[in-house]
């Protein structure tokens, strides 16, 4: 990505995209807080209260995070360097566009229904980033936006899709599907992420073709 990301420590992903906060306390930290985001909210949790929850020192936390701006930015950063990897692990194998757009779409909501937590505390609380992490963030989203429509646009190009809908449209339509999880899964639900993974795919290349 060419925009500059947040500069706390270690808030970068890996040259292949992975997270990289991989120490036991970094995690405990992290769990924590995302943990009490989910039950009280943004406001309503405290740096103290993560640092009781972790069971670590104030010094500790921040050693790692510098705020609870980075401690959210964190969670979100932690789930989408994920999906950009499994993203990029997809356009290695050199798929046609129909197999790569149906590994992807179903790479994608499984990544978040397993991870839901983490996507409905960002979806609820991602205002309140500051500019510099909310930068991050559209980067990121934009990098994913762009690369699946390419895989779309190439689809239409070689007749694999017939479509005449614009690129940009299936994706927006297909991506905002995804975006909408956090609204309404439940894990403990009647479908399994992976039935619901599958009809989704369906439904998005039946509308390609």
């Amino acid at each position: 990505m060419t925009e500059t990301q947040p500069t706390d420590a270690a808030a970068d992903g890996g040259a292949d995209g992975a997270p990289v906060r991989r120490s036991p306390v970094e995690r405990r930290i992290l769990d924590a807080a995302l943990r009490l985001f989910a039950e009280r909210g943004f406001d309503g949790t405290s740096v103290q209260g993560i640092v009781e929850a972790a069971e670590v020192t104030k010094g500790a936390l921040y050693h790692y995070f510098d705020s609870k701006d980075a401690l959210l930015y964190e969670i979100y950063h932690s789930l989408i360097a994920r999906q950009l990897a499994d993203l990029d692990a997809v356009l290695a194998e050199g798929l046609p566009p129909r197999e790569a757009v149906r590994k992807v779409l179903t790479g994608l909501i499984l990544s978040t229904a397993e991870h839901i937590d983490e996507a409905k505390v960002f979806s609820r609380e991602s205002h309140r980033l500051d500019d510099a992490r909310m930068h991050a963030v559209r980067a990121d989203r934009r990098r994913y936006h762009n690369t699946f429509r390419g895989l779309v646009e190439q689809g239409k190009r070689d007749g694999s899709f017939t479509t005449p809908t614009p690129a940009d449209t299936v994706t927006i339509v297909a991506l905002g599907m995804v975006n909408q999880l956090p609204r309404w899964y439940r894990a403990d639900g009647p479908k399994p992420a992976a039935e619901l993974a599958a009809e989704v795919a369906d439904f998005i290349l039946a509308a390609l073709d």
